[in-house]
């Protein structure tokens, strides 16, 4: 059902971004449904920042799904495997 109404969806969000009316809950919702169908996300830079403010570890796309890996932030900022 809602995959049939995308398209008309994107319009309106389009649309009404070029005459500057706010949409945020339309524009959110499409937002929300594109990440719910993408297969990867961009969750770098939150990867990063978890790993910076507590040594969390993250994942890394090159690499086996269970590997972990962290950053050396404070020192000159060379890679470890966690």
């Amino acid at each position: 059902v809602i995959s049939s109404a995308v398209d008309g969806w994107r319009r309106v969000v389009v649309t009404a971004t070029e005459l500057g009316i706010p949409i945020p809950g339309f524009s959110s919702a499409l937002s929300y449904y594109d990440g719910l169908r993408s297969e990867r996300l961009p969750a770098a830079l939150i990867q990063g920042q978890r790993d910076f403010f507590g040594a969390h570890t993250y994942g890394r796309t090159d690499a086996a799904p269970e590997a972990r890996f962290h950053t050396l932030w404070s020192g000159d900022r060379h890679e470890v495997q966690a």
